[in-house]
């Protein structure tokens, strides 16, 4: 049988999505399941995932860590690894359901966790650096354990499945967070497992991706000098690394960090008529040109307080924005806006290498 044009669906893999109340007023985990259904195609099963945040208020306080452990006696020893240089006040299983579309699960632990002072005095290091080097220590170093959220007052949820499917399994309806984000996973060149499904965490940095880095060894090699390891079968993982180096290591803004991943092109850099912008860029491109992330894509970046959307510079995957009163969208698709809000206003599509960044207003208590 021939196939006719328009009767086979062309994707462009991957979906996804996020929604963020800039009055920080708390939106069900429902919601951005709710918005995964109209892309269901652009996922094949093999990865699903969601991150929210504000959504552990009573433990706002202390760092999160979401595990997944083979068995029991992996668990044992990680909780014994933590114990050396954390403070645990408080560890339960993550809540599930069962369901016959979700298969071989890991067990599912989280910890709410705050670093031992005297810990961080003898090594000289702060909070989140020493979070850091927990988890890498954990996620390359213990075998059968894995570190896949470490943020405060904030969780990803993830799972080898369609996004859908993984939202009920993780109960997500229960949550409620000023902002979420979520992915539906086509892999093309990596493998189908829990920890290669999407959100990609490290603190309170999460990362959704559609799309194909073609820079990756690049991105790694350099990442590598500075501490962190890249091992997890995926190339988004570089996005979350590099965000977290350019961002809390080096202090930049927002927008100086998409200029380092979706750097403009050089002569687009000579064509800006500010001479102070022009030498903002050009220093950007020369000093993290080992940051530069090249091929398609499309990303979202959650973080405390905000989102922040990013196309490739030539704009090879689709994204759009919306807004409803303080409510605003990002999705894949026009569609899975429409299903968390059907009344969404000033649809559009951003350019590419533009960041759009939202945040909770000022003054708001997260």
């Amino acid at each position: 049988m021939n196939v006719k044009e328009g009767q086979v669906r062309i994707p462009s893999g991957c979906a996804i999505a996020a929604v963020l109340s800039r009055d920080g007023a708390r939106i069900s985990g429902e919601q951005i399941v709710r918005a995964m259904g109209p892309m269901h195609d652009r996922s094949n099963g093999l990865g699903g995932g969601f991150a929210g945040y504000g959504i552990y208020p009573a433990y706002k306080d202390f760092y999160a860590l979401h595990l997944f452990f083979d068995c029991r006696d992996t668990r044992k020893a990680c909780e014994a690894l933590l114990k050396e240089g954390f403070e645990i006040w408080h560890a339960e299983r993550i809540p599930t359901r069962k369901l016959p579309a979700i298969t071989d699960e890991p067990i599912i632990w989280r910890y709410f966790v705050s670093p031992m002072p005297s810990v961080l005095s003898d090594l000289q290091l702060d909070e989140a650096e020493y979070v850091v080097r927990t988890v890498m220590k954990i996620n390359t170093g213990l075998k059968g354990a894995y570190v896949f959220s470490s943020g405060k007052n904030m969780g990803a949820f993830k799972a080898v499945g369609f996004p859908e499917d993984v939202g009920a399994y993780y109960r997500l309806e229960e949550y409620a967070g000023y902002s979420w984000t979520a992915h539906g996973r086509y892999p093309t060149n990596t493998p189908g497992w829990w920890g290669g499904a999407h959100p990609f965490a490290l603190l309170d940095w999460s990362v959704v991706h559609n799309g194909e880095i073609s820079s990756y060894d690049a991105n790694r090699r350099y990442l590598e000098m500075f501490g962190y390891r890249c091992h997890l079968q995926t190339d988004t993982e570089v996005i979350t690394y590099a965000m977290d180096y350019l961002l809390r290591r080096q202090g930049l803004t927002l927008t100086e960090a998409a200029g380092v991943v979706a750097a403009p092109f050089w002569s687009t850099i000579g064509q800006k008529t500010d001479p102070a912008e022009r030498a903002v860029y050009t220093y950007l491109r020369t000093v993290f040109s080992s940051l530069l992330v090249t091929g398609p894509f499309s990303i979202v970046l959650g973080f405390t307080g905000g989102l922040m959307a990013l196309n490739d510079r030539l704009k090879l995957r689709s994204m759009v924005v919306g807004e409803k009163g303080e409510r605003v969208f990002i999705a894949s698709e026009e569609a899975a806006i429409r299903a968390m809000e059907p009344e969404a206003e000033h649809i559009w599509s951003p350019m590419g290498g533009e960041p759009v960044i939202i945040r909770v207003k000022e003054g708001v208590e997260l």
